[in-house]
């Protein structure tokens, strides 16, 4: 696949789309970039990129995820939809020595859901200089060495990769010596002192030289140390590993002063000639609080915490040095495996909060992340909901879940629910985690006001006194605050030819029923009216109910 080199945006390349429930899984977005850049730095458009309308851009609520606790190295503005650089991005904490530096995010957009792969090849720049392991590299050196003897000097560290590691070393101009550089079939370059002139302890019993290691950046970088030969007489056998490479692996969880692998090299020579002595070359300050290895057993050991998550393989080199200097090296690979000690994590995305009590069966009120830092099953996730809650979570895009309705709501029945979500993963023992989402019912105005009696009986004495009371009617209503709120009134209608009010009113908060003037048997012996609770919803429901004298 090729990448976007920064700063263009004009390609994009789709490995393909799923689609579920309006919801979209899209193909990938490569970049290029060169690590260290500057935080705000724009690498590209995702308006442009994948075609979005930029109207709608800051409504679909573009983000960048990233897994579990890896950092969010980018980040999108909304308004326009750049991509810009939110972290610093050091490629050697990211990658190590690794050749091609591959930072994985993903953007999440809304409305409907949609999910593409943001891969962002992180370029290398020339940003470390070689150092030598050690500032001074000691040899001792019989006069009776023959011309065209070898000897090893150790290699210069390059953090960087590619053309900006160690190229070349060179030596300062001397009587005795001149420097072959070799390449190693497996990369990296380190240099041997080739005595061109035999050396006379009685004429020089010491040599100075100055060993230069310059990598291929632009500008160059160079790292020094130097070389201190002491003359002595011979030493012409160099320590011989078993095996040029070791490996092995180690469970994730071992403790420390579990034994890895043990290295072993001969040399023929005798006394301390022979006497070989083991070390790392050039480790790094992480693996050397990983691993430690015994200067004389070649006994190599667990002296920290592994973490696969962290790193899943250790690439080392282990040097054997006999007792004048002589040296051979060979290379330890452990492989990580991986234990279940991760449990899922589980994160709310997105939640409408509080849905309406009118909302059909299936509409989508929440998304759901889980994830799992560990890997194949003790990775693989299994999701639910507890049954007894009108949702389930119906999956989506990688590790999402949308969580949605499967009945209707009531809010006067349920207001609120505490929705429990749970998530276990494939491991054993299988690991859990659960996190529980709480979620109201918001009001609608569904129920009319309703009388407590069916029909409701005035009684009136003759000649009463007008504002005195005739009866009280009640209706309630379920409904939540203003929906709930019950204003009563009379019907129009006429009582004895007359309209209605000017014989009764009613009291709109409170239902009671008053006389508004004195009522003379002789004139009329009966009356029927009708009086209305309405509540204050809107639109506003009501109901009616009939007031009567006996008969």
């Amino acid at each position: 696949m090729g990448y976007k080199a920064f700063p263009a945006r004009g390609v994009v390349f789709l490995l393909g789309v799923f689609i579920f429930s309006q919801q979209t899984i899209a193909g990938d977005l490569s970049y290029s970039v060169p690590e260290e850049m500057k935080r705000g730095s724009v690498f590209g458009n995702i308006v442009k990129d994948i075609g979005l309308d930029v109207s709608r851009l800051s409504a679909r609520k573009p983000r960048i995820d990233a897994d579990g606790n890896v950092k969010r190295y980018c980040e999108i503005n909304p308004n326009n939809g750049d991509i810009v650089v939110a972290d610093r991005i050091d490629r050697e904490v990211l990658c190590g020595k690794k050749a091609s530096c591959l930072l994985k995010q993903e953007l999440v957009l809304e409305h409907p859901l949609e999910l593409h792969r943001i891969n962002v090849l992180v370029q290398d720049i020339n940003d470390n200089s070689p150092q030598f392991k050690k500032n001074m590299i000691k040899f001792e050196i019989r006069e009776s060495a023959s011309k065209g003897s070898r000897y090893r000097l150790d290699e210069a560290y390059d953090a960087d990769v590619g053309q900006n590691t160690v190229q070349d070393y060179n030596i300062d101009a001397n009587e005795n010596f001149n420097l072959n550089v070799v390449a190693k079939s497996g990369g990296g370059k380190y240099g041997e002192l080739v005595l061109e002139k035999e050396l006379d302890r009685e004429h020089q019993q010491e040599l100075t030289i100055l060993l230069t290691a310059t990598d291929g950046g632009s500008p160059q970088r160079t790292g020094t140390t130097v070389i201190h030969v002491t003359v002595l007489d011979a030493n012409d056998n160099a320590p011989v590993f078993s095996q040029a490479v070791y490996k092995s692996s180690v469970a994730e969880n071992s403790p420390v002063d579990t034994v890895v692998v043990t290295v072993s090299a001969t040399d023929a020579d005798e006394g301390v000639n022979g006497d070989v002595m083991y070390e790392f070359d050039h480790i790094t300050d992480e693996t050397s609080n990983v691993f430690s290895v015994d200067p004389k057993t070649g006994e190599v050991k667990i002296s920290g915490p592994i973490d696969y998550e962290e790193t899943t393989v250790f690439e080392m080199q282990i040097t054997a040095k006999d007792g004048l200097g002589l040296v051979s090296s060979c290379t330890l690979i452990v492989d990580i495996v991986d234990v279940n000690d991760n449990a899922p994590t589980i994160f709310i995305k997105s939640l409408t909060n509080p849905v309406p009590e009118d909302i059909s069966p299936g509409t989508e009120v929440g998304i759901i992340n889980v994830q799992d830092r560990d890997s194949d099953t003790n990775g693989q996730i299994r999701c639910s909901v507890q049954q007894n809650a009108p949702f389930k979570l119906v999956p989506s895009i990688k590790n999402y879940y949308s969580l949605v309705t499967t009945g209707q709501l009531d809010r006067e029945l349920v207001s609120d629910y505490n929705i429990t979500v749970s998530a276990t993963d494939e491991g054993s023992p299988p690991l859990s985690s659960s996190k529980t989402v709480h979620l109201s019912v918001a009001d609608i105005n569904d129920n009319p006001p309703v009388f407590e009696e069916q029909s409701y009986s005035a009684y009136v004495t003759e000649n009463n006194k007008p504002g005195s009371t005739l009866c009280s009617v009640t209706a309630r209503d379920p409904d939540w605050r203003q929906n709930g709120t019950v204003i009563y009134s009379l019907l129009p209608g006429e009582v004895n030819g007359a309209s209605v009010s000017s014989y009764l009113s009613v009291n709109g908060d409170t239902g009671v029923i008053h006389a508004v003037r004195s009522f003379d048997y002789e004139q009329f012996k009966n009356f029927k009216v009708n009086v209305m609770a309405r509540d204050n919803g809107s639109p506003p429901l009501s109901s009616n109910v009939t007031i009567e004298t006996p008969s």
